[in-house]
C-alpha cells in the first residue's frame, strides 16, 4: 500500500516538474500568466514532499514489503536513526534531494514574474524533471520485495553513532541545491535581454543561503568524521569531502566577485555562478555512481551514466549561453592598489584551490585509461598545492579591509599593526614551539586577519564575522596538525600508555550485547594535569551489517582533546591495542565553522534588509526597471 502511494507521488512529480517547466517558458516568450507555472512548481514541491512522508512511514511502520525498508530499515533501530534513515542511502537520499530541489523552485517562483525569473525558473524545472526522472526510473525506493522479510539490517552501522546524522546530510543538501539558483539566474540573464542585467543582485542571496548553508554542513561533516570514525582525524581529502569543498570556495568567490563592478567583473560572476552548480552536479556523480572508493560514498549504481550524461548537458548549456552574453557596460578596471583587486586576486586564488583539488580528486578516473589501475593522491599533495594557495587567501583576507582607502600610504600605515602583530605571533610561537613553516606562516597569517579586521567598520560585521570565524579555523586546523601527537600500543591490563603528559592506564575489557550488537569496551583511567577520569572506548559489532565499528571516547576541552580509540582486544580479555591521540585546539575548527556562518547569516540578514529598504521607497527615487510581464 505504502509503495503504491510513494510510486503515485514520484509518477505526480514526473508530471508536475515538465508542467511547471512549460508553463514557465510560456511565461518567459509570451508574458503569459504566471499563477499556473507556480502551481506547477508547488505540485512538484508536494509531490516531494508526499515521497518523503510515504517513505518515513514506511520505515516507521518497519513495512518491509518497500525495498528502501527492507534494505535500510530495521526493528532494532531507535526512532530517531529510523527517521535519518531516509537519507542513508541513494534512493531515500534522492527523495531529500528534490524535497529541497523543489523548495527552491517554489521559493524562487515567489519573486516578480519578469523573464529573467521566468527563464531561471526554466532552468531549474528541467533539472526538477531530470531528479524526478532518476529516482522513478533508476533509484525508485517503492519497489516492493518477494518475499517480504521479517526484518531489515538497518542503516550503516556508523549512520547511527552520533545526533549529527539528523542535521548533517539536510545542511549540506540545502547548500549544494541553494547554487541551482545563480546557475539558473546566470542561465537566464542572456536570453531575458534587459531584465537580466542586474541578475547578480537577485543571485547574491541566495548564494549566500547556500553559503551559509555549505559552511555549517562541512565543518559539522569533519566535527561527525571526527566524532565517529575514531581514526582521530577531521579531514582526510577524500573525494566526498572534496566534493563538498569544491562548490564552497566557488561561491566563496562568487560573494567576493558579486560585491562590486569592475572591468571583466561580470564574465566571472557568470562563470563562478555556473561553476558551483556543475561542480555539485560532478560531486553527486562521483557519490552516486561508484566511481570513487570512499566511505561516505554509496554503493555502485545504475545511476553513473545519467548523472554524467546531464553534467555533460549542464556544462554545454552553461557554455553556450555564457557565450552569449551581453557585453556588460564600459567600468574601469580597479587600480592595482585597492580593495577591489584584492578581492578579484582572492577570487582567483579560490579558483585555482578548486582546480587542484578537483584535479586530485578526479585522477583515479582519469588514470585508469591510461595506466590501467585507478592511482590516486594522498593527502601530501593537497598539502603542497592547495594549503600555501589558502594561507595566501587569508593573507588577502587581511590586506583588503586596508585597501578601502585610495591613499597607499595610509593603506601602508593600515596594515602596520597587522603585520606587527602577524611578525611577533611568529616568531613567539617559533621560539617557543618551533612547530614548521607551514603551521608558522598559518599562525602569522591568521594573526594578521584577525589583527586587521579590527580596522573594518561597523557597517561591516557580518565579513568581520565570516573572515574571523576563517581565521579561527586555520589556528584551530594548524595547531592540531603542528602539536597533536598520538601514540598505538597494546597494553596488558595494568598497563600504560604515555602521550605527553596524557597517560592511559588499562584498567579492564569488558563484553556485552546492549541492544543485540556485541560490544567489547575497555575501561580506562586517564591522568593528566593531577585529575583522573575514567574513559571507554569501544569496537561494536553490528550483525545485520556483518561489520565492526570503532566508538572512540574523547574527552574534549578548550585547551586540547584527548583522544582514546580501541583498535583491538586479544580473545581472552588480558589485553588491547589502543590508540591515545591529544589534539590541541582543535576545538577552534567547530567555533570558527560557527563564527564564520553566523557572520553569513548576518550578510544573508542585511541583504533582506536592504531589498525592504529599496521597496519602501517611493517609486520615483528608485532605479528605473524594466517592466515584468503580467502576473
Amino acid at each position: 500500500m505504502l509503495g503504491d502511494l510513494g510510486g503515485g507521488a514520484l509518477a505526480a512529480g514526473l508530471l508536475a516538474a515538465p508542467l511547471a517547466t512549460l508553463l514557465w517558458l510560456r511565461v518567459a516568450l509570451l508574458g503569459a500568466p504566471a499563477r499556473p507555472a507556480r502551481l506547477a512548481s508547488l505540485g512538484a514541491l508536494l509531490a516531494a514532499a508526499s515521497a518523503c512522508a510515504t517513505l518515513e512511514a514506511a520505515l516507521l511502520r518497519h513495512d518491509f514489503s518497500v525495498r528502501f525498508v527492507a534494505e535500510n530499515g530495521g526493528r532494532h533501530v531507535p526512532g530517531y536513526y529510523t527517521i535519518t534513515s531516509l537519507w542513508s542511502a541513494m534512493d531515500g537520499s534522492l527523495l531529500l534531494w528534490l524535497l529541497v530541489l523543489g523548495g527552491y523552485g517554489v521559493a524562487l517562483a515567489r519573486g516578480r514574474p519578469d523573464r529573467l525569473r521566468a527563464y531561471a525558473m526554466v532552468v531549474v524545472g528541467v533539472a526538477t524533471t531530470f531528479f524526478f526522472a532518476l529516482s522513478t526510473f533508476a533509484a525508485n525506493p517503492f519497489r516492493t520485495v518477494h518475499p517480504v522479510p521479517l526484518d531489515g539490517p538497518g542503516p550503516n552501522p556508523l549512520l547511527q553513532q552520533h545526533p549529527a546524522m539528523g542535521v548533517h546530510p539536510p545542511l549540506l543538501y540545502v547548500g549544494y541545491l541553494g547554487t541551482v539558483v545563480p546557475f539558473a539566474l546566470a542561465l537566464a540573464a542572456p536570453l531575458a535581454g534587459a531584465h537580466g542585467r542586474n541578475w547578480i543582485r537577485q543571485a547574491r542571496p541566495w548564494a549566500l543561503v547556500a553559503w551559509c548553508s555549505l559552511t555549517a554542513g562541512v565543518v559539522l561533516g569533519a566535527w561527525w568524521s571526527y566524532a565517529v570514525l575514531g581514526w582521530g582525524g577531521y579531514w582526510a581529502w577524500d573525494p566526498v569531502e572534496n566534493a563538498s569543498l569544491l562548490p564552497w570556495l566557488t561561491t566563496t568567490a562568487l560573494l567576493h566577485t558579486s560585491l562590486g563592478g569592475g572591468r571583466g567583473r561580470e564574465r566571472w560572476n557568470s562563470v563562478l555562478a555556473c561553476a558551483g552548480f556543475l561542480l555539485v552536479l560532478l560531486g553527486t556523480f562521483l557519490t552516486r555512481s561508484g566511481a570513487v572508493a570512499s566511505v561516505h560514498a554509496f554503493t555502485d549504481s545504475p545511476l553513473g551514466p545519467l548523472l554524467l550524461g546531464f553534467v555533460v548537458l549542464a556544462v554545454l548549456a552553461a557554455t553556450v549561453l555564457a557565450g552569449r552574453r551581453q557585453p556588460a557596460p564600459a567600468r574601469r578596471a580597479a587600480p592595482p592598489w585597492s580593495r577591489g583587486a584584492a578581492v578579484l586576486v582572492n577570487a582567483v586564488l579560490l579558483v585555482t584551490i578548486a582546480a587542484v583539488v578537483l584535479i586530485g580528486t578526479v585522477q583515479p578516473l582519469l588514470s585508469e585509461p591510461l595506466t590501467g589501475s585507478r592511482a590516486s593522491v594522498g593527502a601530501g599533495y593537497y598539502q603542497r598545492t592547495a594549503v600555501p594557495l589558502a594561507v595566501v587567501v587569508l593573507l588577502l583576507a587581511g590586506v583588503a579591509p586596508a585597501l578601502q582607502v585610495r591613499n597607499p600610504a595610509e593603506a601602508l600605515r593600515r596594515l602596520a599593526l597587522p603585520g606587527a602583530a602577524a611578525l611577533a605571533t611568529v616568531a613567539t610561537v617559533g621560539l617557543l614551539s618551533r612547530p614548521g613553516p607551514a603551521a608558522l606562516t598559518a599562525f602569522g597569517a591568521a594573526a594578521f586577519v584577525l589583527t586587521g579586521l579590527l580596522a573594518a567598520g561597523p557597517r561591516r560585521w557580518a565579513a568581520v564575522l565570516a573572515h574571523a570565524g576563517l581565521a579561527l579555523v586555520a589556528v584551530g586546523v594548524a595547531a592540531s596538525s603542528a602539536y597533536g601527537r598520538a601514540d598505538e600500543r597494546t597494553l596488558r591490563v595494568g598497563e600504560t600508555l604515555t602521550v605527553g603528559d596524557v597517560s592511559a592506564r588499562l584498567v579492564t575489557v569488558q563484553r556485552g550485547t546492549p541492544g543485540g550488537r556485541m560490544t567489547v569496551r575497555a575501561r580506562l583511567v586517564v591522568s593528566s594535569g593531577g585529575a583522573t577520569r575514567t574513559a571507554a572506548p569501544a569496537l561494536r559489532y553490528d550483525p545485520a551489517r556483518d561489520t565492526a565499528v570503532t566508538v572512540p571516547a574523547i574527552d574534549g576541552g578548550p585547551r586540547r582533546d584527548v583522544y582514546l580509540t580501541l583498535i583491538a582486544v586479544a580473545s581472552d580479555g588480558g589485553d588491547a591495542t589502543v590508540r591515545l591521540a591529544v589534539n590541541p585546539l582543535v576545538g577552534l575548527i567547530w567555533a570558527g565553522g560557527a563564527v564564520a556562518t553566523a557572520g553569513g547569516l548576518l550578510a544573508l540578514g542585511d541583504a533582506a534588509r536592504s531589498r525592504r529598504r529599496r521597496r519602501a521607497e517611493p517609486a520615483g527615487r528608485r532605479a528605473p526597471v524594466a517592466a515584468g510581464v503580467p502576473a
